[in-house]
């Protein structure tokens, strides 16, 4: 699969190849966001012209965009792990979330 990306947002991008077009959905927001175009080109301008039109719509609403990548995800562990994160956090003096932030940036 191949992906785009335009102002954070990434897109999957399909092709159909009977109808000879590209086709892209937005895979980074809970909206449903799509576009089309027969060539990178038009792609590209359709996935941008997307985003805009996504971004002043919800400003028509009074709605905040969905933004992707807020920096904030969830990840459960078990009780046990999580005691051993807290442990190896606190032998480094850090927080959990220092702790796991300062692992995330070494293998990302």
């Amino acid at each position: 699969m191949t992906t785009m990306t335009h102002d954070g947002y990434v897109a999957r991008i399909e092709l159909d190849e009977e109808a000879g077009i590209f086709h892209g959905k937005v895979a980074n927001t809970k909206d449903v966001l799509t576009f089309q175009g027969r060539t990178l080109d038009e792609l590209r301008t359709a996935f941008a012209d997307t985003i805009a039109d996504y971004v002043d719509w919800c400003h028509e609403r009074g709605k905040e965009p969905e933004r992707p990548y807020s920096g904030n995800f969830t990840v459960r562990v078990s009780p046990e792990l999580h005691r051993r994160i807290a442990a190896a956090a606190a032998r480094e003096g850090k927080s959990i979330n220092g702790f796991i932030v300062s692992i995330l940036e070494r293998v990302a």
